[in-house]
């Protein structure tokens, strides 16, 4: 699996800044950014590097950087809205398992190998767990029990008897 730390440092990152986000007491109830050297202090994470990957998040339209005193980094939507796969995306990490690009279409010279086939599936489930777990999932820890999946899997499992019987009428 090709998966480098610029990826997993985003979405690290993302989180600790989700929650660790507050509102300000004023009437307008604004986040307050979170200076990006204290996320790369709770997280033990190289600030240089931290920097590059928030100009590829903000580029992206996931977070916005405040200028001044209290400078930093807050969200630039609600932590429900942004997906691990969109955070993904943004640090131009992709979760390829084979062994060849997305432009080039075999892996051992002209052809595919015998396994392209699985680990092409396996990224597409991925891909699709990814586009399925939001940022505020993360900060809830929702992973522990596994239970809002299994609510997600047995929903679409729902819909997916519902459209078969539909079919048969």
């Amino acid at each position: 699996m090709e998966l480098n730390t610029k990826g997993r440092y985003a979405v690290m990152a993302m989180a600790d800044l989700a929650k660790h986000t507050t509102l300000t007491d004023g009437a307008k109830k604004a986040p307050v950014a979170v200076p990006l050297s204290a996320v790369a202090e709770r997280q033990q994470l190289s600030l240089a590097y931290l920097e590059q990957i928030f100009l590829l998040l903000r580029r992206a339209g996931l977070v916005e950087s405040a200028r001044g005193r209290t400078g930093g980094y807050r969200l630039q939507r609600d932590a429900r809205e942004i997906t691990v796969a969109e955070i993904m995306t943004a640090a131009e990490e992709e979760t390829r398992m084979t062994r060849c690009g997305v432009e080039k279409g075999a892996c051992l010279g002209d052809v595919k190998c015998m396994t392209h086939g699985l680990w092409h599936a396996l990224g597409r489930h991925i891909d699709t767990f990814l586009s399925e777990v939001t940022l505020a999932d993360v900060v809830d820890g929702a992973f522990n029990a596994n239970q809002r999946m299994a609510d997600k899997v047995s929903a679409l499992t729902d819909q997916l008897i519902g459209a078969q019987e539909v079919k048969k009428l």
